[in-house]
C-alpha cells in the first residue's frame, strides 16, 4: 500500500478577482518508509502540497489518499482527528511552546490530541527524547536550547504519537549548514528506526543532495520530465 497516492491534484485560491493556481495537475505515489524531498523556488507550491497531504487544506479537485484514506473528502473534524492520529509535523521555526520544557513540548500532542494516560505518555516521551539525543535536556525550555536542539525536540514531538508520516516544511531553514545536515541525517535515522515516512521541503541544494528521492515543483507542477505519475521506489 502506498503511504500517499495523489492523482491530478489541483489547488486554486481566490484572491479578490484573481484565481491563483497553486497546484496544477500534480500526480505521484510514495511508499512506506520513503525519504522524499520536495524542491522548488518560493511560490512553486511546496507548502501548499504539504498542507494538503497533512490535512490542513483540501485540494480543489483530484484524488488524494493518505494511508489509504481519501483525505480530500474528510470533514474538518475528521481531518483533524486523522491528522492527530497519523501525521507529525516539523516546522522551520520549530513551533515549540516557549513556557514548556522540552519534555512537556514533546508530551503536548499526547495530552491535547491523543489524550493518553500519564504512564503511557511518560514512557513514549522518554523513549523519543532518548532516540533524538535530547534526554539530558528534557527539563530545559526552548530559550535554553540551540537551534539544532530545538529541531531535535520538534522531531521527537512529531514522532511521539507513533506517526506513520512526518511532514517537514523547510526544517533546516533557520539552521547553519552543518547543523542542517545533522538534522537531515537524524531524520533518516528516525526513518530507519521507526519506519516512518519523511517528506520535507527545502530551497537548499546542499540539503537536496541528502534526499533519497527528489520531486521538483515549478509553478505548481511537477517538472520531472515524464508523462507518467512519479512513483518513488
Amino acid at each position: 500500500m502506498s503511504i500517499i497516492d495523489a492523482q491530478n491534484l489541483h489547488k486554486t485560491y481566490r484572491l479578490g478577482d484573481i484565481d491563483v493556481h497553486a497546484i496544477r495537475g500534480v500526480s505521484f505515489t510514495i511508499p512506506p518508509s520513503a525519504f522524499v524531498c520536495f524542491v522548488g523556488p518560493s511560490g512553486s507550491g511546496k507548502s501548499t502540497l504539504l498542507n494538503m497531504i497533512g490535512c490542513l487544506d483540501r485540494p480543489t479537485s483530484g484524488k488524494l489518499e493518505v494511508l489509504g484514506t481519501d483525505v480530500a473528502g474528510l470533514s474538518r473534524r475528521a481531518a483533524a482527528d486523522f491528522r492527530g492520529q497519523n501525521i507529525g509535523f516539523v516546522f522551520q521555526d520549530f513551533n515549540l511552546v516557549p513556557v514548556l520544557t522540552a519534555y512537556e513540548n514533546v508530551e503536548y500532542p499526547l495530552v491535547m490530541v491523543q489524550k493518553r494516560a500519564p504512564h503511557e505518555r511518560s514512557s513514549r516521551v522518554r523513549n523519543v527524547l532518548e532516540a533524538v539525543g535530547m534526554a539530558a535536556h528534557a527539563g530545559k525550555r526552548p530559550d535554553q536550547l540551540s537551534g539544532g536542539q530545538k529541531q531535535r525536540v520538534a522531531i521527537a514531538r512529531a514522532l511521539v504519537t507513533n506517526a506513520k508520516l512526518v511532514l517537514a516544511d523547510e526544517p533546516t531553514a533557520n539552521l547553519d549548514r552543518v547543523t542542517a545536515l545533522r538534522i537531515i541525517e537524524l531524520m533518516k535515522q528516525m526513518r530507519d528506526q521507526f519506519g516512518t515516512t519523511f517528506l520535507f521541503s527545502t530551497h537548499d541544494p546542499k540539503i537536496v543532495q541528502e534526499a533519497e528521492t527528489t520531486l521538483t515543483l515549478e509553478d505548481g507542477r511537477l517538472t520531472d520530465g515524464t508523462e507518467e505519475p512519479p512513483r518513488v521506489a
